[in-house]
């Protein structure tokens, strides 16, 4: 049997006056003890359980914990679990807790919650554990501080569904015998996480503070953490640069002011913190809707996009341009697959060919600010030069979820987690099991092949490692046939920070379990 054990870590923590995150003549005051962050758009929920939006897990994943921290090699760390044992079979997994962890509200956190958390709350409202959990056979609290997993069958990236973004820990006794989606408690979130919320100011900032009953020593690292709503990206930047922000995520500060602003005495930038996530963009195509349910008029879309422009153009090089729809940072990941460069002159034909006859196709941008704004409207310029007619359709985040939620598009942009293994952040994007109105992150475009249904069922089985990359080789050359999707982009999120800011990454999954470890110079 294999057993791993408790790493520990504490370091010093900084504590001070919280002055920050509210009327700008405070700003000028001294800061310590508190950290101010963008975060961009305003999310659109705190309940991680339920919403899984970049901006809602960066800043419920100091709010929320799963039972492991992975990090920037995607190896395990205990977090709520202390250790575990793999039975010789690979089929039963068993958790042994921290004891003493309290939720927010100072309840004690036991195992079942987890039961709870995994068997009722999430396999009901959030889709991608539910794809998951496909593979688990019963999950069963031993004892209080003991929880047991047991499989239908080996499942290799199981020890990577652990994190806080797959697998939150949600109170039982606040959601059991409740109408999950419109809890209470939805709005004020309870997890067990060095940070608790503390008020969201609609339209300005969210204020979270200590958990002074935290279970890890020295953790948090600071009194308070100020999430700033800035909308405007010219703002966001000059609040970075004036030192009111100390903190600015990837993708909150527009990618071309990110040099000047790496630039300034006392910053930093990193893109570490992604690597679990392994971003890609891409066009969802309602497969569903005529002409995009046609392979040819797929291919045209694919066929038309200049991705190596906008890499440069809207990315500012802090993209690459995707060849199907596996994150080249992941397992499994190969080029050994038909190729589509820029061609209008071939996506004009395609789309003769598909019967295209000129109807208004709706492009839905996502709304998260110039960079995305821009490859939209390249987007629309590249399709319209291959004779497509294309209606630009503006949103706010609500309505992008909402019109993705609910299938109401023509062409979607998004970018997804693929969490570093095709069986867990790329199968469901793509499987007819995946296919569910209710959330923007599975499988959206309604594709259904069933034999890519039986590759990735089969990948993910499969122990042998040379047989599982034929396996997921196979399933992305007919993916990349099919075009379900139009991939895009790679995406390396630049992270800009103030030097003060001691340790702001400390996990494969960077600022969405970080903040609370920071600490202060």
């Amino acid at each position: 049997m294999k057993r791993r054990h408790l790493l520990q870590a504490a370091p010093a923590a900084a504590f001070g006056l919280s002055i920050a995150g509210v009327p700008l003549h405070s700003l000028a005051q001294t800061r310590k003890g508190t950290i101010n962050v963008l975060v961009q758009p305003e999310p659109p929920g705190l309940m991680m359980g339920i919403v899984q939006n970049g901006p809602t897990q960066l800043i419920a994943g100091n709010i929320y914990e799963g039972l492991l921290r992975y990090d920037e090699n995607l190896k395990p760390m205990p977090q709520l679990a202390t250790s575990w044992t793999v039975s010789p079979d690979a089929k039963v997994y068993t958790f042994k807790l921290k004891p003493g962890v309290k939720w927010h509200d100072g309840k004690p956190f036991t195992s079942a919650d987890v039961v709870f958390s995994c068997d009722v709350f999430l396999r009901k409202m959030h889709a991608r554990f539910r794809a998951s959990l496909a593979q688990v056979e019963s999950i069963k609290a031993l004892d209080p501080l003991t929880v047991q997993f047991t499989l239908k069958q080996p499942f290799g990236p199981f020890l990577g569904i652990f994190e806080n973004g797959t697998m939150p820990m949600v109170p039982q006794h606040i959601y059991e015998g409740t109408d999950f989606a419109t809890n209470p408690a939805n709005n004020t979130p309870i997890g067990t996480g060095p940070l608790k919320f503390k008020e969201w100011n609609k339209g300005s900032y969210i204020q979270l503070v200590a958990n002074e009953q935290y279970h890890q020593p020295g953790v948090p690292g600071v009194e308070n953490v100020y999430f700033h709503v800035i909308p405007d990206g010219a703002a966001r930047a000059a609040a970075f640069e004036s030192g009111k922000i100390d903190i600015a995520p990837g993708g909150t500060v527009e990618y071309f002011d990110v040099d000047r602003l790496s630039k300034l005495p006392g910053t930093a930038v990193t893109t570490k913190g992604w690597e679990f996530f392994s971003p890609q963009s891409w066009l969802w195509i309602n497969n569903r809707k005529a002409p995009m349910d046609t392979v040819k008029f797929r291919q045209a879309i694919w066929t038309a996009i200049d991705r190596e422009a906008m890499a440069k153009i809207a990315w500012y090089g802090f993209a690459k341009p995707a060849t199907g729809p596996f994150n080249s940072h992941i397992a499994f990941a190969s080029t050994d697959v038909p190729k589509y460069p820029k061609d209008t002159a071939k996506a004009k034909a395609l789309f003769a060919e598909a019967g295209y006859k000129g109807e208004t196709i709706r492009l839905l941008p996502l709304p998260y600010g110039e960079s995305w704004q821009r490859q939209a409207e390249i987007v629309r310029q590249n399709l319209t030069q291959a004779g497509v007619k294309v209606e630009m359709v503006a949103t706010d985040v609500a309505g992008w979820n909402q019109r993705c939620n609910e299938w109401d598009f023509d062409l979607a942009f998004t970018y997804v987690y693929q969490y570093g293994e095709p069986a867990l952040g790329v199968s469901r994007n793509y499987t007819s099991d995946s296919i569910a109105k209710g959330s923007p992150f599975n499988n959206v475009s309604g594709y259904s092949n069933p034999k890519v249904d039986e590759l990735f069922a089969a990948g993910a089985k499969e122990a042998d490692p040379e047989k599982r990359k034929a396996i997921y080789l196979e399933v992305q050359k007919i993916l990349v046939t099919d075009v379900p999707v139009a991939w895009l982009h790679e995406i390396n999120f630049p992270t800009l920070y103030r030097t003060k800011v001691k340790n702001p990454v400390s996990s494969g999954i960077g600022l969405n379990d970080s903040l609370g470890r920071a600490t202060l110079a």
